[in-house]
């Protein structure tokens, strides 16, 4: 299990334009990696929409939003021209990063017990270690949360 402070586990993954994001390329911004099960489903667009509304703050703070989900680069195109999202989406259709950052395991629905992603978001340092965990999200009001502990981990950087 990573915990903060560790080191985050480095990867490059492509993105919805099948162009490869890199990890170590973005040190000297902070990160906020989210894993979400699949794209156009209920939660995963309220909280895709939710980043999307609030980059412009994310920005400010020197920050870059990355999600992942095991959909594909053309899912993820189509998402984003759906929905009008201007966040970076991963596809990571190995589930490689997601056993990596331990978003991927054991799931209960309806008292069944399935393997899929454990919705979790990561906030990285710009020296590229864990600043923050979220790991097991609830939805509503998480954009804003993570936009909160930045800025608080910010003001504690400078």
């Amino acid at each position: 299990m990573l915990k903060i402070a560790d080191l985050a586990p480095d990867f490059c993954l492509p993105n919805q334009d099948d162009v490869e994001i890199c990890l170590h390329d973005l040190k000297g911004k902070w990160v906020v990696l989210y894993f979400y099960p699949k794209d156009n489903t209920p939660g995963c667009t309220t909280e895709a929409c939710d980043f999307t509304e609030r980059m412009p703050e994310f920005e400010e703070q020197d920050a870059v939003i990355l999600g992942v989900s095991p959909d594909t680069t053309q899912k993820h195109r189509n998402f984003i021209e759906k929905k009008g999202l201007k966040i970076t989406l991963l596809s990571d259709t190995e589930k490689e990063v997601l056993k990596k950052y331990g978003a991927w395991g054991l799931k209960k629905m309806y008292g069944k017990e399935f393997e899929g992603v454990i919705r979790s978001t990561f906030l990285i340092d710009p020296e590229g270690k864990i600043a923050y965990i979220w790991p097991k999200v609830k939805v509503k009001g998480h954009a804003e949360e993570v936009k909160e502990k930045l800025k608080e981990l910010r003001k504690g950087k400078l």
